[in-house]
C-alpha cells in the first residue's frame, strides 16, 4: 500500500461535477494498493493515518494527530500512486492490485477510519474525480505499508 498524504485546510472530491466527500481541516490520502495487500494492511494502514503527527500543537510543532486534533480525513482511490516509473517515460501500473481486491480493500480502510474514530470522507473507487484541496503547510508526506 501506498499513499500521498497532504495536510489540508480544506478539500472536496467532485465525481460528475457533485460533490462525493468534502472535508475542512485535516488530511487528503491518496491511496492505491499493491499486489499481496490484505486486510492486515488495511488495519495499519488506517491507524498510521489516524495517529500520524502532522498537525501542529500550540508551540507550532507537528506533534498532532486527527485524533487529537478532532479534524478529518478524505481518502481518494488512486492506483496511480502505485506506479512505477524507474523504466521508461511512460508508469508501469503492474504493482497495483486488482480493481476488485482494491476496491473492497479501499471500503475497508474507509470503514477502519471511521471505527477508529475519525470522520472520514471518501472518493468513488473506478470514477473518474476531480480532486480540490488547499494543502496546509505545505506538508505532503509518502507512506508505504
Amino acid at each position: 500500500m501506498r499513499a500521498v498524504i497532504q495536510r489540508v485546510c480544506l478539500a472536496r472530491v467532485l465525481v460528475d461535477a457533485r460533490v462525493a466527500g468534502e472535508i475542512r481541516e485535516g488530511l487528503v490520502a491518496l491511496v492505491a494498493f499493491e499486489k499481496g495487500d490484505d486486510e492486515g494492511v488495511v488495519a495499519r494502514t488506517a491507524d498510521k493515518l489516524a495517529r500520524l503527527r502532522i498537525f501542529g500543537d500550540r508551540a507550532g510543532k507537528m506533534n498532532l494527530s486527527l485524533l487529537d486534533t478532532g479534524f478529518s480525513a478524505l481518502l481518494v482511490p488512486n492506483f496511480t500512486v502505485a506506479g512505477s516509473t524507474c523504466k521508461g517515460h511512460r508508469p508501469s501500473f503492474d504493482p497495483a492490485l486488482e480493481p476488485e481486491k482494491a476496491s473492497a480493500l479501499f471500503a475497508r480502510l474507509v470503514a477502519t477510519m471511521e471505527e477508529i474514530g475519525v470522520r472520514t470522507e471518501s472518493g468513488v473507487f473506478g470514477a473518474h474525480m476531480s480532486v480540490e484541496l488547499v494543502n496546509d503547510g505545505p506538508v505532503t508526506v509518502m507512506l508505504e505499508i
